[in-house]
């Protein structure tokens, strides 16, 4: 499984730095721009890599996104009106986009629900899969037409295995067969550069992602991306700054070169997080801990599930996590409240910037079954040394 992460690596590396050599990015393109950000070439020309890397006809790469959530939220309120539905295929949503779509809404938002907008949900199959005959069937009722698909390709606070390529262009055969008008949206997070092309490359309309996870390789301080058909990416650019403006403004604030040595350096750096992953699936099912995935499966996402059935062991875990790290070493994390969620959330995230998760980072609903998420690593021996440490203070304290 390592050599395949090495070949994986490889193959993406290359094709990376293919982008930038037809982009012609160049060391005067790195200007601090302010303002409007009006003809801000470093900007204009990282669009283009992403865009080409992504397989897509254009991207919007922005410093300005600040979070997953709100990269999402703008691509849904970009392509969906009043009245229109979309349909969910992926099971539920991650905790933090309930707000956004309007799930147990009980005060006054800009959610979707607030302008009209609903939507049907597809359960998974008891193995944790998407149910292909129930989006068949769905798509095949006669009076019902969904705007969209939404996919969420990661696995959130779930234990479902992440989607593959594989699965998404399934996804897009069953629906465009149906229905060609209707378009599929991804949720990338989390999966940019675990295999050799991105989920625009077998049929996904849009795909949007955060620079605090995967493509900004632990070096872009914020960001995010949303990439694609160009009307569709244009929209978003438009919800996202102003409708007549869309994608001709936005400074990058000097933060153009730190973008590019992002995805630059991305396939590497989740490379490291894939190996992590493994190691620590490996590690605890050896111990008798049920993991998923487990060390030989394919792997959509660098997200790696151990699940304690256990309130203090996942505590402990995390806290071991966050001991490892080179960043606030010295505190504990605790259970407590966090916005969009109805739980308290433990996370522990020694980063050098604040929610990365692609530099290593542990989390975990207070509920049953007790799971931990681990996520990323800028290095194996990080990512090693933290999973160690969680193994020895779960004996400890055993």
């Amino acid at each position: 499984m390592l050599s395949q992460i090495e070949k994986l690596r490889e193959h993406n590396q290359l094709s990376v730095i293919k982008a930038f050599q037809q982009a012609g990015l160049s060391a005067s393109d790195f200007q601090f721009s302010t303002g409007y950000g009006y003809d801000d070439p470093a900007r204009e020309t990282i669009e283009i890599i992403f865009a080409d890397l992504f397989a897509a006809e254009k991207a919007l790469v922005r410093i300005q996104f600040s979070s997953g959530t709100q990269i999402l939220s703008v691509m849904l309120k970009a392509i969906l009106r009043p009245y229109d539905k979309f349909l969910i295929v992926s099971g539920d949503v991650y905790d933090t986009l309930h707000t956004t779509l309007g799930i147990d809404q009980t005060a006054d938002h800009t959610s979707l629900k607030d302008y009209l907008i609903d939507y049907d949900q597809l359960e998974l199959t008891s193995e944790g899969t998407i149910d292909y005959v129930s989006l068949e069937e769905k798509m095949a009722e006669p009076d019902v037409f969904y705007k969209a698909v939404y996919v969420q390709r990661s696995r959130g606070y779930t234990l479902r295995p992440a989607l593959l390529n594989q699965d998404i262009f399934k996804i897009s055969q069953i629906v465009k067969r149906y229905s060609p008008q209707t378009l599929i949206l991804v949720d990338n997070c989390y999966g940019e550069f675990v295999e050799k092309s991105e989920p625009t490359a077998h049929g996904a309309d849009l795909i949007a992602g955060s620079l605090i996870k995967n493509p900004g390789g632990g070096i872009a301080p914020s960001g995010g991306y949303i990439a694609g058909r160009s009307d569709l990416v244009e929209l978003c650019a438009e919800q996202f700054n102003a409708p007549g403006v869309g994608s001709e403004i936005g400074p990058s604030l000097g933060m153009s070169r730190s973008i590019a040595q992002g995805i630059y350096f991305a396939p590497l750096i989740v490379a490291n997080a894939l190996k992590v992953a493994i190691h620590a699936s490996a590690l605890f099912k050896n111990q008798g801990y049920k993991v998923e995935p487990l060390p030989d499966d394919q792997r959509g996402d660098i997200v790696q599930t151990i699940i304690f059935n256990d309130r203090n062991k996942l505590i402990s875990f995390c806290e071991a996590v966050q001991a490892a790290a080179p960043i606030d070493n010295k505190y504990a994390p605790v259970p407590a409240p966090m916005p969009g969620y109805d739980c308290d959330i433990i996370m522990a995230s020694g980063s050098f910037t604040q929610g990365s998760s692609i530099e290593l980072s542990a989390d975990g609903p207070l509920r049953s079954p007790y799971a931990a998420f681990l996520q990323g690593g800028l290095n194996f021996e990080y990512g090693r040394l933290a999973c160690m440490l969680a193994l020895d203070k779960i004996w400890q304290e055993a």
